[in-house]
C-alpha cells in the first residue's frame, strides 16, 4: 500500500484526490490536485508537478497524458503526479494566485499560518516531499516569455541531481539558479533529487507538451521505473543564465530567438516608444545562448526582458 495525502493506494491501482488547502470564498476546497499510479513492484516514488504558474499549460497536460499511458502492472514503484500545483493561479490564467498575488514559485517552503499559496507551499512540504524519492517539476515561460529547452540544476546539489537532469533530455543544463524558493529547494534540502524542466512558453503548443512527456518517460527509464534504456545525450552544455531588465518601459521588440547563439554585442531585443523611437537597446554582454525572450510586449520599467546564457562548460555522461 501506498500512502500520501488523503490517498491510500494498493499495488497494481491508480486513484486521484485532494490534500486540502483551504477553501475559496464560495466555500470551494481548494488544495493539491493528486494522480497516484502504484505499480505491483517495488521501485521508487517519484513526484511530477507542474502548474506552479498558472499560465503554463503545457506541462500540465504532459503530466495528465503519460500519467493515462502508464499500466500500473508493469510499474516498479510509484508515481506521484500533481498536475496543477496553484488552481488559482490557473483559475486566473496568471502566473501568481488570484487569491493573494504571490509567485508561488519564489515562497517555499512557505508558512502554515500565512496566506493561501503560504500555506500552500507548507502544505507540500509537509505532506508530499517526505512521501517521495524524487520530483521533477515542470515549467514553461508563460504568457509573458518563451524559454528555450533546458533543465535546472540547482548549484551545489549536483551529486545528488545530476542523473537526473541528464534524463530529462535536454541539451542545456542550468546550473545555479540564485534565486530561492522553488519547489525543489525543500526537496533537495531534504536529500532528494529534485529538478526543474523548462520548454517554451508564449502560448500553448503540442510540441511543448510533447518535450515535456518525453522528459517524464525517459525519467522514468532512468529511475528504471518502465522498461527500457534511457536515452542521453553524448554532451551537455551548460549554462549560467543572467536577467537584462527594462530601464525605461515600453513596446519589447525581439530580435533572437530562444535557443538561439550569439556573440557579445549583437542585438537581441529593442523597447520603443509609440512613435517607433528606441528607448533601450538590449545587446549580448558575451558570446552565448539566448535562454528566454520576451514574448508580452508591453514593458514596465524593471520589467524582464532577456535571458542570456553564458556557457559554462560541456557535461560527459
Amino acid at each position: 500500500m501506498y500512502s500520501i495525502g488523503p490517498l491510500t493506494v494498493a499495488p497494481g491501482e491508480r486513484a486521484q484526490g485532494l490534500i486540502p488547502v483551504g477553501t475559496s470564498s464560495y466555500g470551494v476546497e481548494l488544495g493539491i490536485p493528486l494522480i497516484v499510479v502504484n505499480g505491483t513492484q517495488d521501485g521508487p516514488v517519484l513526484c511530477v508537478d507542474a502548474g506552479v504558474h498558472g499560465d503554463e499549460y503545457d506541462g500540465q497536460e504532459a503530466v495528465r497524458r503519460v500519467l493515462a499511458e502508464i499500466d500500473p502492472a508493469s510499474l516498479r514503484g510509484t508515481v506521484v503526479a500533481i498536475p496543477c500545483m496553484n488552481t488559482p493561479a490557473f483559475e486566473a490564467a496568471a502566473r501568481t494566485s488570484g487569491l493573494d498575488h504571490l509567485n508561488l514559485n519564489r515562497i517555499f517552503p512557505g508558512d502554515a499560518d500565512g496566506s493561501y499559496s503560504l500555506r500552500l507551499a507548507a502544505t507540500f512540504v509537509e505532506q508530499v516531499v517526505p512521501a517521495v524519492d524524487a520530483l521533477v517539476d515542470l515549467h514553461t515561460g508563460g504568457t509573458f516569455g518563451e524559454i528555450a529547452p533546458l533543465v535546472i540544476l540547482q548549484g551545489g546539489y549536483e551529486d545528488l541531481a545530476t542523473d537526473l537532469a541528464l534524463a530529462a533530455g535536454h541539451e542545456l543544463v542550468w546550473k545555479g539558479g540564485k534565486w530561492g524558493g522553488t519547489v525543489r529547494h525543500p526537496t533537495l534540502a531534504a536529500g532528494k533529487p529534485a529538478i526543474t524542466i523548462e520548454v517554451g512558453g508564449g502560448t500553448y503548443r503540442e510540441e511543448n507538451v510533447a518535450l515535456h512527456a518525453h522528459s517524464i518517460r525517459n525519467i522514468l527509464r532512468q529511475l528504471k521505473m518502465i522498461d527500457g534504456a534511457a536515452e542521453l545525450r553524448d554532451t551537455y552544455t551548460t549554462v549560467a543564465g543572467t536577467f537584462a531588465r527594462s530601464a525605461a518601459g515600453g513596446f519589447f521588440v525581439g530580435h533572437a530567438d530562444p535557443g538561439e547563439t550569439c556573440k557579445e554585442g549583437d542585438l537581441i531585443a529593442t523597447i520603443v516608444d509609440h512613435y517607433g523611437n528606441t528607448l533601450e537597446e538590449v545587446s549580448a554582454p558575451r558570446d552565448g545562448i539566448v535562454l528566454w525572450v520576451r514574448r508580452i510586449r508591453t514593458v514596465r520599467p524593471g520589467d524582464e526582458v532577456v535571458i542570456f546564457g553564458e556557457v559554462q562548460g560541456e557535461i560527459t555522461p
